[in-house]
């Protein structure tokens, strides 16, 4: 043990030695042998400085490769910094006509996510921002260009009501497709519709190119309702959304009519009070006007009644002459309008003498145009001849249970 002692001091001690004379050799081939101004008094060697630390640079990582083709429209763009921390995220794209659009998009937790989908056939560039470890900013730029899609391969989406309008208590949201939708809860996921105040209501599919919302029941007068229907590149079966779509509108006072068959009267309230009564004809036998709840859908002045739009041709029973019309309010797509029929006033509120609409004198035709607005309520009573879903706005028709199973979630 002690033999041994001796040989690990030994050996030390020569390789100090060593570094002893390789640190003076050092200093004298630097300095011509002058002493280090760093030496202790004792002469011993300078301390070795410390290392100037070492900055990882920033890793970018995104849903998106540099240079890549080909990307799906259904892509939401992503990007975050490993190493580092993301401050800044830009995407965009120049469109088709030249303009360059910036997509929105929202920084949270150190990852930034594109608040819309993809456009197809552009090349769009991904700016990245980040502070690396020593908190210095680190930049980079990528690029990418999106699958292209031809007219054939997208939906075109449209939104009723449009921005801006003012519609009675009856009026649904309708989002319509100019192609079948194959997977409708794909295209519902991004569907949303929000008031003020809140009302609970639910979609409604009529087919595969038209789905509905509505209320539990008829809208709160003065409400004020948001669309979004966020379908831009949203994937149904081989085909995607065309855009996105959104609409407010507003919700006008409380409009309800109630046509009685049997009594040949319709009284309209508005805002709860019973304000006019009215006498009417409706659809003689073969030509039955339908009860149920109708929505006005349109509102016309001037036009010319034909009885080839309901299948009449010369000779027919029922045929009639062109008939001009002053006043009306399409309450059908069959062709059931609520309207002016001065032809008929001597049976108004009498016996039912019409080819299946409701009519009223000129006088209250008018004021009926005046005082109604698209999405008010007419509900018809006293025949055997029900509203159908599809034929105009048959909506309110249906229980609140029967409407939410129509919901594709």
């Amino acid at each position: 043990m002690k033999f041994s002692s001796r040989k690990a001091v030994l050996a030390g001690l020569a390789a100090v030695s060593v570094l002893g004379a390789s640190a003076c050799n050092s200093a004298a081939t630097a300095d011509n042998a002058k002493p280090s101004g760093n030496a202790s008094a004792s002469g011993s060697a300078s301390e070795t400085p410390s290392p100037t630390p070492t900055v990882d640079p920033v890793a970018w990582r995104s849903n998106v490769t540099e240079d890549a083709t080909g990307v799906a429209v259904d892509t939401r763009v992503t990007a975050a910094a490993d190493q580092g921390d993301l401050t800044q995220a830009a995407l965009s794209y120049v469109s088709k006509k030249g303009n360059k659009v910036k997509v929105p998009g929202t920084l949270t937790g150190g990852t930034w996510t594109a608040g819309d989908l993809l456009e197809p056939g552009v090349k769009y560039s991904l700016a990245l921002s980040a502070k690396n470890s020593s908190g210095e900013t680190e930049k980079t730029t990528r690029t990418f260009k999106t699958a292209n899609l031809t007219l054939d391969d997208q939906i075109y989406v449209a939104v009723t009501p449009g921005d801006g309008a003012d519609v009675g208590i009856g009026m649904p949201v309708i989002v319509r497709f100019d192609l079948p939708v194959t997977d409708r809860a794909a295209f519902q996921k991004h569907m949303s519709v929000t008031s003020s105040p809140a009302q609970a209501g639910s979609w409604y599919w009529l087919n595969s190119q038209e789905a509905h919302w509505r209320p539990k029941s008829y809208w709160k007068p003065g409400t004020k309702v948001n669309v979004k229907a966020e379908l831009n590149g949203v994937q149904s079966g081989k085909l995607y959304g065309e855009m996105s779509r959104t609409s407010s509108f507003t919700i006008g006072r409380s409009v309800i009519a109630k046509v009685n068959l049997k009594t040949h009267e319709m009284n309209v309230a508005i805002n709860g009070k019973n304000v006019k009564t009215i006498p009417i004809t409706g659809g003689m036998p073969g030509f039955t006007t339908r009860s149920g709840v109708k929505v006005v859908t349109d509102k016309v002045t001037n036009i010319t009644m034909k009885a080839e739009t309901i299948g009449l041709k010369p000779g027919q029973f029922g045929y009639y002459p062109d008939t001009p019309v002053k006043w009306a309010l399409r309450l059908t797509n069959s062709g059931e309008f609520l309207h002016s029929a001065p032809w008929s006033v001597a049976d108004q509120g009498r016996r039912n003498v019409s080819h299946g609409c409701t009519g009223v004198s000129n006088t209250n035709g008018a004021w009926v145009y005046k005082n109604f607005k698209v999405g008010d309520i007419v509900n018809t009573t006293g025949s055997s001849k029900p509203m159908t879903m599809g034929n105009g706005i048959a909506d309110w028709n249906l229980s609140w249970a029967a409407w939410q199973k129509g919901s594709a979630l």
